[in-house]
């Protein structure tokens, strides 16, 4: 199987290309520090088929879709890049910050997809795999730009789901909890139910390969969030603004 998985130069990507390490796959890593890859390409190449490094900032969108168009057809992508501006209270997002988040989190996406359907089309049997968060569920005022590009992200999974499934892609929406990462490294708060990497890994990888078109954990906390959404607004937001 052939895998393009993007942000696999750290965290959940990188770890995303060790668990599906094997003489059976193929990994394209797709990140834009070319150290790191070719560090993760060294402590992988033996366990795999064959890896391969696109090397690009993923916000570059013609330099991104030059790549792709010289990608050959791929079994499964796992669209995993994503950033976030970190918990803060009290300053306003400046507009160069909330279009960055933007570019990453949602439209880098879009511009892989474009190039790349028409060629899975011809496949009928491909996984497309969207990293989305928690957080798209219930948005916290700390995190308002993050929250909304990954309900953005579920809006355009479940468009590209029902337009394709006739076509044999497979669409699967993935909402992580806290799971240790870089991204997750800059929140100066205790974040529940928080998850090692390999852990969260794990259980994302188990979801993909079930292929659970929606998959939401740790459940606790899941279960949390559609309690919350199921109150009258006013009591969520007194809830909100106490805690």
């Amino acid at each position: 199987m052939k895998i393009l998985i993007t942000g696999a130069s750290s965290g959940l990507g990188a770890e995303f290309a060790r668990q599906y390490a094997s003489k059976e796959n193929e990994l394209v890593l797709l990140a834009r520090r070319r150290e790191r890859l070719e560090a993760l390409e060294s402590e992988l190449i033996f366990k795999c088929k064959k890896i391969s490094l696109i090397c690009v900032d993923i916000t570059d969108f013609e330099l991104l879709q030059e790549k792709m168009k010289a990608l050959d057809d791929v079994d499964m992508l796992i669209l995993n890049a994503g950033i976030s501006l970190g918990h803060t209270s009290n300053a306003v997002p400046s507009i160069a910050a909330f279009k960055y988040l933007y570019d990453v989190n949602v439209l880098a996406n879009h511009a892989i997809l474009e190039i790349l359907l028409p060629k899975l089309l011809t496949k009928r049997s491909t996984k497309i795999v969207f990293i989305s968060s928690l957080s798209s569920l219930f948005t916290m005022p700390s995190a308002t730009v993050y929250a909304s590009s990954k309900r953005a992200l579920n809006a355009y999974a479940e468009g590209i789901r029902y337009k394709y499934s006739k076509d044999g892609i497979k669409v699967l929406t993935i909402l992580p909890g806290f799971i240790k990462s870089e991204l997750t490294d800059k929140n100066e708060f205790t974040m529940p139910f928080l998850l090692e990497t390999d852990e969260g890994v794990r259980r994302m990888k188990r979801a993909i390969d079930n292929e659970k078109e929606f998959y939401a954990f740790p459940l606790r906390f899941y279960l949390i969030i559609r309690f919350l959404n199921l109150l009258p607004s006013k009591i969520v937001q007194w809830l909100v603004q106490k805690y």
